[in-house]
């Protein structure tokens, strides 16, 4: 509802509640999935994350009537600093008018700056994790450019299991994940290798390679981003741009438990926002209410060695 003679910003926290519940988004966002949240109570501090460290051996003899040796889990500090992003757009007296209720009107307004801040997240998540700066050397990077994934007869399955190994041997555990982009999901339900998993099947779908994943690549989860932007200049016409390039694919083990589970990084949130995260304000000279979204966080990764970045177009 308009908020008439208001001098100051409601926060609106059903509409925020409301943006995930019945999001009309038709994009497919992965960047908190690749990147879970990690909420916080400072804007900027340090985190202790598990380090590979931890796969020094020990001794674990011991002698009758002696103590016993210990260990301790091995952790180490990084450093955080949310930053504050946001966007507001206006809903008009006579715009509002049109819609059948006051919240269809509200939750059509802020799922459009929404979109708008995902896609800047999306832009952010895919700069870090398919960055050849942090994934440098054999032990993070392979350039599998010789043998890209848009030609069909690339054995896509030796490439991803190698990345796999790679990632073991530097971190002890086991990946989970692949993460893709749209681009690269449609080549890989073209490949030989791939279709011949699926013995008597002219055609493969999404949902048959996403089924059979594990089973495939021995990974629990496949991750494509689909979301595009407009990457024209102010006055030209429309040019798609993928968010997430076909130009790599990334296999990591994802951090989805505590901070010790280890994993690739995380979505830091700053928590005191949290209930602010949609406000509304009173704009009378534009017979208009303003409606903000708002986020404090970073896009961290923790320890490069949980992923193995590949390079899969020439």
């Amino acid at each position: 509802m308009p908020i008439q003679n208001a001098s100051r910003a409601v926060p609106r926290e059903d509409l925020r509640d409301a943006l995930g519940e019945y999001s009309t988004s038709g994009f497919d966002f992965i960047a908190r999935e690749v990147l879970p949240v990690k909420s916080v109570k400072q804007e900027a501090a340090n985190l202790s994350v598990l380090t590979r460290e931890n796969l020094k051996r020990a001794d674990t003899k011991h002698s009758n009537g002696s103590a016993f040796n210990r260990v301790a889990l091995v952790t180490e500090d990084t450093s955080y600093a949310c930053v504050d992003y946001g966007l507001e757009d206006t809903l008009t007296d006579k715009d509002r008018a049109t819609y059948d209720t006051d919240f269809d009107a509200e939750l059509e307004t802020i799922q459009l700056v929404q979109d708008k801040i995902d896609i800047e997240q999306e832009v952010r998540a895919a700069t870090a994790i398919f960055n050849t700066s942090t994934f440098t050397g054999a032990a993070l990077y392979t350039d599998n450019s010789g043998s890209p994934w848009d030609t069909i007869t690339t054995n896509i399955i030796t490439q991803v299991v190698a990345a796999k190994e790679k990632v073991r041997q530097n971190c002890g555990m086991m990946p989970d994940t692949m993460v893709i982009g749209a681009a690269t999901m449609a080549n890989m339900l073209k490949n030989t290798a791939i279709i011949a998993r699926f013995p008597g099947a002219a055609i493969i779908t999404e949902e048959n390679l996403r089924s059979a994943f594990a089973s495939i690549f021995g990974l629990k989860k496949l991750l494509v981003g689909s979301s595009v932007y407009d990457g024209a200049l102010d006055g030209q016409s429309f040019t798609s741009s993928d968010v997430w390039s076909d130009d790599y694919a990334m296999v990591c083990k994802i951090n989805d438990g505590s901070l010790k589970s280890g994993g690739l990084g995380r979505t830091v949130v700053w928590d005191t926002f949290d209930g602010l995260g949609v406000v509304q304000y009173r704009e009378e000279q534009t017979e208009s209410d303003v409606y903000r979204v708002r986020q404090y966080q970073q896009e961290k990764i923790f320890d490069p060695y949980f992923g193995h970045l590949m390079k899969i177009d020439a």
